[in-house]
């Protein structure tokens, strides 16, 4: 389980776009496979016949919620919880963890709209590095449809990317508020300081920019 674990949350949370729903959709994924390991003669690898069968159960349950039947969930605390997260063995400075972190949300959000067929594929030939073979084996289609998709979804996550890179563009080294402010105080502090330092001097303001 731990082994795959990181992998099939992925893979049920792609299909259904929710952190608490896909944790017990592998969770009963998990449940279906020790009833059923007998029937794994190895034909495939076990990491593709796991996703199978987490991607069976992430489908009837988005079957479910589609016709309005309430799936219960457990009450324990958001998946990506900072018990869940892998954590980076570097030791960052606050405000580079509190960037990095909010970089992977906008990833996260920005894959979140990715269409489903396209956001699965991504997940694991991108995000899991799996080869197209073995995606295509775990979704059931063709290589090239994987290919097509995989290209697919990656120009979209460009373009959506790059419109935030627009906008956070025009805000970039932002000079408005607090440290215009400062600059604006600490030049006419410094300005009236030199007049009172020079009481004779008729203009002190013009005598400060001729030295």
């Amino acid at each position: 389980m731990r082994r795959h674990n990181r992998m099939l949350f992925r893979l049920a949370r792609s299909i259904l776009a929710d952190d608490a729903e896909s944790e017990e959709a592998l969770q009963e994924a998990y449940i279906a496979v020790y009833r059923n390991v007998g029937s794994f003669k190895g034909g495939s690898k076990l990491s593709t016949w796991l996703a199978r069968i987490v991607i069976n159960e992430a489908l009837g349950r988005r079957r479910k919620r589609a016709r309005g039947v309430v799936i219960p969930f457990t009450d324990r605390g958001p998946a990506n919880s900072e018990e869940d997260t892998m954590a980076d063995p570097t030791i960052e400075q606050p405000d580079a963890a509190a960037m990095r972190a909010e970089l992977r949300r906008l990833l996260e959000r920005r894959i979140d709209e990715l269409p489903e067929q396209f956001r699965t594929v991504f997940i694991l030939r991108d995000i899991e590095e799996m080869s197209v073979e073995e995606t295509a084996e775990c979704l059931d289609v063709p290589p090239a449809t994987v290919r097509t998709r995989a290209f697919r979804a990656r120009a979209l996550l460009r373009e959506s990317l790059a419109r935030d890179i627009d906008v956070a563009t025009v805000s970039a080294f932002e000079f408005a508020g607090a440290r215009c402010d400062r600059i604006v105080a600490t030049v006419l502090d410094r300005i009236a300081a030199n007049a009172s330092a020079a009481p004779t001097s008729k203009d002190p303001t013009q005598d400060l920019f001729n030295r």
